[in-house]
């Protein structure tokens, strides 16, 4: 690991705290036949626990200053990337779409962003493991009944778990806020049943387009339809129209989707 110092404007907090360290490749249960996608290796801390324990690590940092002094780490099994994660396509990090493992210290305001984009390509991970804002991660942990578009973007791609709260001591320099890793196993369940996932995700953020509207009104709001057509679809759904989004399982969702696709 080298030294430099964090760039605000990047949302940059480097984890210090070398225990953390472990924890994160203990939750991801990194052997020595994974590759790993890391996230924002920032100063390379994770990056050298990582590649003590993986057949592969390839880390994309969007900070150009970092990218030479990360090369300088001395393991034969790393690759540098720079680049933008929100951007980035696994195949082409891989060179093709194989298994992988997905780690990172994810900066606050651009996590959700990076994790869907992993999520939803073509080459998902079969296992993440997030440092993310506490209140970010319990949205993505969240059940039926508190559900939102961050929830059911990661639950239906896989299951999450808070495997520790994380101090803002542990970091460098210090967020103002708690921290939380979260550990995410890959599961095929509900995608083979969703045929157009960008389809299925105009359909979420119709239900969550006035979160605390009755769903008729929602998604009439969110789809640019009547409330007399909303209603009807989520009538064939078997959907109390009174309802709200938050309180759908992904089942319903689902099912919801389903119709909507036959109407449309």
């Amino acid at each position: 690991m080298f030294h430099r110092s964090p760039k605000k404007s990047l949302g940059q907090h480097f984890l210090t705290d070398r225990n953390l360290l472990a924890v994160i490749a203990d939750a991801a249960s990194i052997s020595s036949v994974d590759t790993v996608i890391e996230i924002g290796p920032g100063r390379g801390s994770l990056t050298e626990v990582l590649a003590t324990r993986a057949n592969r690590v390839i880390a994309i940092e969007l900070d150009s200053e970092l990218i030479e002094p990360l090369k300088s780490l001395e393991f034969a099994n790393v690759k540098i990337v720079e680049g933008d994660a929100r951007a980035a396509n696994p195949d082409d990090l891989l060179g093709e779409c194989s298994s992988y493992k997905l780690v990172g210290n994810l900066p606050y305001y651009a996590a959700l962003p990076i994790i869907r984009s992993f999520f939803e390509s073509t080459c998902r991970p079969s296992q993440s493991v997030f440092l993310l804002q506490k209140e970010v991660a319990m949205q993505i942990c969240a059940s039926p009944g508190s559900y939102s578009l961050a929830s059911l973007g990661v639950q239906i791609f896989g299951d999450p778990r808070i495997c520790k709260i994380v101090k803002p001591g542990s970091f460098s320099p210090a967020p103002k806020v708690t921290s939380a890793i979260v550990a995410i196993e890959s599961h095929d369940h509900y995608i083979n049943r969703i045929l157009n996932i960008p389809l299925f995700f105009k359909l979420l953020r119709a239900g969550f387009a006035a979160p605390r509207k009755q769903l008729r009104n929602s998604i009439a709001l969110g789809l640019s339809i009547e409330n007399k057509m909303s209603e009807e679809l989520l009538s064939l759904a078997s959907i109390n129209y009174q309802r709200r989004a938050e309180t759908l399982s992904i089942e319903e969702w689902i099912n919801l989707y389903n119709y909507w696709r036959e109407m449309d």
